[in-house]
């Protein structure tokens, strides 16, 4: 049997291939846990600087394999509980991971797969490509930290109007919308989003680290609380080899070479 997820190595930049194209990629329970299993282990080693995940065939992700769901022997609701569980084990590490995660977007992204691009720090769509939100059409709610990610992309009002009623938001649109960060030609997402990884790559992580962890704190937390987290922050990385190699390239007007 294939492996549902493909592991692919250049250099210090990771391919997670989503790997069912024959039901659209979406996620049964032995694919999410090999997910989460390989984000947890890519997430704790040093040598990996960014990580791109796409999927294989014709689209990037359909969400949820519902006929596991269904076929689940305890039942409908321990079929969700057990799927959303291990995919939002994946969806924390993506989010607190102190490295880029971009998102490959070939083709359509939806239900799970939709929260799980909103869930990376970048997003490289397909100008055919298409996200969707798609659970309230089945009469689900979000899951997979879209109703946290989405807010934060496009605003609350917007948001809602989006999970009421479930518009296919094309690639252009999504750009307009803040939810891409670039479109580019069908046949060059995989290339732009490791073309985009080696360059964040080449930056301090430890910068990109603490701005992304900032960043997602900010929203719940008081303006006194957050500036003594940017204090901490900016202190760690000015103490850090790269902080010091960045001050020291800005004065002798180069450009800097960081760790890695």
């Amino acid at each position: 049997m294939p492996e549902t997820i493909e592991v692919h190595r250049e250099g210090a930049i990771v391919r997670l291939l989503l790997n069912r194209p024959e039901v659209l990629n979406a996620f049964n329970p032995e694919m999410i846990n090999a997910f989460a299993a390989h984000v947890a282990s890519l997430a704790e080693d040093d040598a990996v600087r960014g990580l791109v995940i796409t999927g294989a065939g014709e689209a990037f992700s359909a969400g949820g394999d519902l006929k596991s769901v269904l076929d689940n022997p305890q039942g409908l609701a321990a079929g969700f509980d057990r799927l959303a569980g291990r995919f939002h084990q994946a969806i924390l590490e993506i989010r607190r991971m102190a490295k880029p995660v971009i998102a490959g977007v070939n083709g359509v992204a939806a239900g799970g797969g939709f929260s799980l691009a909103l869930a990376c720090d970048f997003r490289v769509m397909g100008n055919s490509a298409i996200l969707r939100q798609a659970y309230t059409s089945s009469g689900l709610c979000l899951d997979g930290g879209g109703s946290f990610a989405l807010p934060r992309l496009v605003g609350h009002a917007r948001a809602l109007e989006i999970a009421a009623f479930d518009r296919p938001i094309t690639a252009e649109q999504a750009l307009q919308w803040g939810l891409a960060t670039k479109v580019v030609d069908d046949g060059h997402v995989l290339e732009e989003a490791v073309n985009l990884a080696r360059q964040l790559a080449q930056r301090s992580l430890h910068a990109f680290g603490w701005s992304k962890r900032l960043l997602t704190e900010s929203f719940n937390t008081p303006l006194e609380a957050q500036l003594e987290h940017e204090r901490a922050a900016i202190t760690s990385c000015g103490a850090h080899p790269d902080g010091q190699e960045g001050i020291r390239a800005f004065l002798d007007k180069r450009k800097p070479t960081f760790e890695g």
